[in-house]
């Protein structure tokens, strides 16, 4: 399966376009754009976009989304159909 992210509004859009310039064929949306959630998207809401749209979310908030990642397990869902991403919680330093 095609690894596809989601970038959480908190991020820089320029995150996007740097992803976009260095590969063009990752297929990366960003909060605000058509076809994803809009801006100021509850986070247990963006949770259940990325169950129904499969992709894997990139962002840096560590304040309340690590509850909320459990609470989504809890509930029975994962957030990656992609075996080595399957409920996996990574953070990147950059």
């Amino acid at each position: 399966m095609k690894l596809r992210y989601l970038i959480d509004e908190n991020l820089s859009p320029r995150l996007k376009s740097a992803i976009q310039r260095l590969e063009p064929f990752v297929d990366v949306l960003r909060v605000g754009d058509q076809g994803a959630p809009s801006f100021g998207t509850l986070d247990p809401d963006v949770l259940v976009y990325l169950t129904a749209t499969q992709r894997l979310l990139v962002t840096d908030n560590r304040k309340s989304m690590p509850k909320h990642l459990a609470d989504h397990a809890v509930a029975g869902f994962q957030h990656s159909e992609a075996e080595e991403w399957i409920d996996r919680t990574e953070w990147l330093r950059f």
